[in-house]
């Protein structure tokens, strides 16, 4: 996958964004999902991040998605088969100019939820921890400017030593 990794400053238009589109997001689940949240970069006041909002879902029963990817596809979002899985669903949203503006991330397993949701909490409430992933982060969106899934693979083992360190549960591989 190779695309310009860009960080920019943090803007308080991101929350402003997800609460603008959790709404839409969420009718389009029948019956409702269990969580709706605003992770990753995005959702961490003051710390530079890609211009994309990441939203992770909750359902109880992937089997249930079928109908609300079609909805969500109405709402613009386009459903990515080649990285999703059975209990995994990646969507992406583009602007007209066909540049990413939301990540939407289904899942049915509710520790992978929880590790997401974990990680972001952690940024939002270690000053230490945010200083250390931005650092990270900058380092590697240098290095793997061009290459966007180089960068997102860079920074898996800083997050899950985070989510270790603050005792959450272990990643579920992307295959599963």
């Amino acid at each position: 996958m190779s695309e310009t990794v860009e960080l920019v400053p943090y803007s308080d238009d991101w929350p402003r964004a997800f609460d603008t589109i959790a709404p839409i997001i969420a009718a389009c689940f029948d019956p409702p999902p269990l969580l709706l949240d605003h992770i990753g970069s995005s959702a961490v006041p003051g710390l530079p991040a890609k211009p994309i909002l990441d939203i992770i879902v909750l359902v109880a029963d992937m089997g249930e998605v079928a109908l609300a990817l079609a909805a969500l596809e109405r709402a613009g979002f386009e459903f990515r088969p080649d990285v999703s899985s059975a209990h995994r669903k990646f969507l992406r949203k583009l602007d007209p100019a066909g540049q990413r503006t939301h990540h939407l991330h289904i899942h049915d397993n509710a520790d992978e939820v929880h590790r997401h949701v974990m990680f972001r909490d952690c940024l939002r409430n270690d000053a230490k921890v945010s200083a250390a992933y931005l650092a990270h982060k900058e380092d590697l969106a240098t290095r793997f400017r061009e290459d966007r899934g180089a960068y997102s693979r860079g920074k898996s083992d800083f997050i899950d030593q985070v989510i270790r360190a603050a005792g959450g549960p272990e990643r579920v591989p992307w295959a599963q």
